[in-house]
């Protein structure tokens, strides 16, 4: 029997200092740390994630609310604002200009597994069609060993296009990763 799916308004708001302990503690949590690979330290998580909050950097950190609570990060950036992201997709197709990557993670334990990171995908990709109206395309590579993580991406509706081996995040892991590429509507 599975468990309840996770129902509740989904909104957004950007990282702000006041949430970095809170993500240390997200990246601490050993299924998090498990994919992420992220050292969970208040330096590593300031040194990380502080120039983005401070506008330093062109991606976007956004903490993910479920009826106002945090429970997860969401990470939204231009794939060409980013020379290495351009290089890793390359190998699955030509990235346009617009294409826009997303990365995520849900925090809280309890809320894993019951359909929520579906739901926040689809709301990052709508929100995405109506903030940034130069993005042609939301892309998405997922570590091949992470399947929970390709499947809500799939639930989503993002189709898979291409595998491709990249340096994983987790040394442990095999570089095989799917990508996925949804084209704006």
């Amino acid at each position: 029997m599975s468990p309840d799916p996770v129902d509740g308004d989904i909104t957004l708001r950007r990282l702000a200092a006041t949430d970095l302990p809170l993500l240390g503690r997200w990246l601490a949590d050993p299924e998090v740390r498990r994919w992420w690979n992220h050292d969970p330290s208040p330096a590593a998580v300031e040194r990380d994630f502080g120039p983005g909050m401070r506008g330093e950097e062109p991606g976007e950190d956004w903490v993910v609310l479920l009826d106002g609570e945090p429970v997860g990060l969401v990470q939204r950036a231009f794939v060409h604002d980013y020379p290495e992201e351009v290089e890793v997709f390359s190998r699955a197709f030509d990235v346009p200009l617009g294409a826009v990557e997303i990365d995520y993670l849900l925090g809280e334990a309890a809320l894993r597994g019951r359909g929520l990171g579906t739901r926040v995908i689809r709301h990052v990709v709508e929100r995405t069609w109506r903030e940034l109206p130069t993005a042609s395309d939301v892309v998405v590579a997922v570590v091949a060993a992470n399947v929970a993580s390709w499947r809500a991406v799939e639930r989503a509706g993002l189709p898979r296009v291409a595998e491709v081996e990249i340096e994983p995040d987790n040394p442990v892991d095999d570089p095989l990763h799917h990508v996925y590429r949804l084209p704006r509507p």
